[in-house]
């Protein structure tokens, strides 16, 4: 079973109910057209304790990139990885579909950063890339991937 990163016991707290709103307002209306006022108002709290929490704007979207790092990492992470290569793979596979299906704004939120690919957004693709990285190496030690590399070949190629 798969922690929601949203609501862990040690997490209901004013500065995860800000983050949350966050992540539901950033998704379904971009980041740009959200203010601060907005997500202190959805979020219960004052504009204050939002600036107390998070300084800033982009210290918001900061934290709200870690929870999306969260959601993905700790799906994975909740898949058994002893077995075939090709079950866990697929488990982990249907464990992301699963937690992408549950969770429609973490697929808004990484629609919205793949499709404006600004300098804002770009921290929360690295960071992504990181995990993926982080994964594959842990999975290649387990002997669960393929330590073998392939050139890149462009479709594009002739």
């Amino acid at each position: 079973m798969v922690v929601n990163p949203r609501a862990t016991d040690d997490d209901l707290t004013a500065k995860a109910r800000i983050r949350n709103a966050a992540l539901d307002l950033y998704a379904e209306h971009g980041e740009e057209r959200v203010s601060l006022r907005a997500i202190a108002t959805a979020a219960g709290v004052t504009l204050g304790l939002v600036q107390h929490h998070y300084k800033t704007k982009a210290g918001l979207r900061d934290s709200v990139d870690q929870l999306v790092v969260d959601y993905f990492s700790q799906t994975v992470n909740s898949v058994d990885p002893h077995g075939n290569p090709a079950t866990v793979a697929a488990a982990r596979d249907a464990a992301v579909r699963e937690m992408l299906a549950d969770n429609p704004a973490v697929v808004q939120y990484l629609r919205r950063a793949i499709l404006d690919p600004s300098e804002r957004n770009i921290h929360l693709v690295d960071a992504l890339v990181e995990l993926t990285r982080h994964e594959v190496a842990a999975m290649r030690s387990a002997g669960l991937a393929s330590t073998r590399t392939f050139p890149l070949r462009s479709s594009f190629a002739p």
